[in-house]
């Protein structure tokens, strides 16, 4: 499977200290950090039902799983595996039977997934979320990790809402409270997303 590194660097980081010195001082201390993404937007799209409420630890188990069961992760190998054996490979029959509505979805041509390079993050989101089982948060993970938009940040993700928790000693997070941090963050909330993933990966001080 195809593989690359989200590309970002200085600009993105330097803008994003000037805007708020608290987020530039724990991108000083981590340093630059290296997601890979996926290029294939099917493959993506699959992994992004994958990752679904779980971690990123559980989310490489059964990618593993799928990678090696299915080879290429493509409309005609999800729907060749079928549900048995999209299960076999870790999947609940829920996730199962949502890639295998993407992989109809595309091969019938309702979805013409290549579109999607085109369209902007909202329509992408429009577009995507018509699936079963798409919500916002799976469209705004492959708008992340395969299409390398620069200024998205996903309210629905657990670790976002928990760095910025800790970034900012915050017991928790309410919807205006991210609201205005995502505008701050703009047009580089996506760099900013991977730092505040790390901060919610931490381990705390004793």
């Amino acid at each position: 499977m195809e593989q690359r590194i989200f590309q970002y660097g200085k600009i993105e980081t330097a803008y994003l200290s000037k805007q708020d010195p608290i987020l530039g001082a724990a991108i000083d201390r981590i340093g630059h950090i290296e997601r890979a993404v996926i290029p294939n937007l099917f493959t993506a799209l699959v992994n992004s039902i994958a990752g679904q409420q779980i971690s990123s630890k559980a989310l490489a188990t059964v990618w593993g799983r799928l990678c090696g069961s299915l080879g290429e992760i493509t409309p005609e190998t999800v729907l060749t595996a079928g549900e048995s054996g999209l299960r076999a490979c870790g999947m609940s029959g829920r996730k199962a039977n949502y890639m295998l509505a993407a992989a109809h979805a595309v091969q019938d041509g309702t979805l013409s997934i290549h579109s999607l390079v085109d369209k902007s993050d909202e329509e992408v989101i429009k577009t995507l979320t018509a699936l079963p089982g798409v919500g916002r948060w799976t469209a705004e993970m492959l708008l992340i990790f395969s299409l390398e938009r620069p200024d998205v940040l996903a309210f629905d993700d657990f670790g976002i809402r928990k760095g910025l928790c800790r970034l900012y000693g915050l017991q928790e997070l309410t919807r205006a409270q991210f609201t205005e941090y995502r505008a701050r963050y703009s047009p580089c909330a996506t760099v900013a997303g991977l730092y505040l993933w790390e901060i919610a990966a931490e381990e705390k001080d004793s």
